[in-house]
């Protein structure tokens, strides 16, 4: 990581008044990074792993040791104990066909190793863009009747390009929201305005003909609902809980 990087993080949790967040897969956190980025105090640090054993590891992070970014991840867990520090180490999974297998043995391993929370995530197309991936969805879809996706009611991003989108999933922009510049809208004007409105709606009513990135997009089904399963909104508010 640059150097820079963890002054902006640092900035971010003293000046944002908001949770301060950080993915990562792991592959560099060694001691010295791990010291440097726990002093920044973030809120919360998530580790992708996205397999238990070292075969798995290195087919879905091609080439990739899973010893190296293990060791890594325990060497974090136990200075941030031993810090007595407030950052949440998290440890994520995306559950796919290469590793459905490991699920269980994976989660186990790391809530016994000390890893604040386990997320385990379902696979996503990028919002059909991946089409193997989407038409296997689809599949599995075919005779659930399509409900609301959660992030028009639940998430607003700021993409590289300095505009506002509405899909966290997708990354070819197809959801940039259009006028959006962030240099020129402000995002409570846009979360509360008629392009907003516009999409809710046309969840609800399963009318996309506006919308074509969400008519193709299978991924609806991997969002949850209050009171449908645990997610990661659910996990946010109980660290937030914790931190009043």
């Amino acid at each position: 990581m640059h150097p820079q990087i963890y002054d902006m993080i640092e900035y971010a949790v003293r000046r944002s008044g908001v949770m301060v967040t950080l993915t990562t897969n792991g592959t560099l956190m060694n001691e010295t990074r791990s010291q440097r980025l726990l002093s920044t105090g973030v809120d919360v640090i998530d580790i992708s792993i996205d397999a238990f054993t070292s075969e798995t590891y290195a087919r879905i992070r091609v080439n990739g040791n899973l010893h190296v970014t293990r060791d890594n991840v325990l060497r974090l867990l136990q200075m941030a104990r031993s810090s007595s520090s407030k950052t949440k180490v998290i440890v994520s999974y995306i559950e796919q066909p290469q590793n459905v297998h490991e699920t269980g043995d994976f989660e186990l391993f790391w809530r016994d190793s000390g890893a604040h929370y386990v997320v385990i995530r379902r696979l996503h197309s990028n919002a059909g863009i991946i089409r193997q991936i989407a038409d296997c969805v689809k599949k599995e879809n075919a005779d659930e009747p399509r409900y609301p996706c959660l992030y028009p009611w639940e998430r607003i991003l700021l993409n590289a390009r300095g505009y506002l989108s509405f899909c966290p999933v997708d990354w070819t922009h197809g959801s940039t929201i259009p006028d959006a510049d962030y240099r020129r809208v402000a995002i409570h004007d846009i979360w509360q305005g008629e392009f907003y409105r516009g999409l809710r709606l046309a969840h609800l009513s399963k009318d996309f003909a506006d919308h074509a990135i969400c008519a193709q997009c299978p991924d609806w089904r991997a969002t949850r609902w209050p009171k449908e399963g645990r997610s990661y909104a659910d996990m946010v508010e109980e660290f937030n809980e914790e931190r009043a």
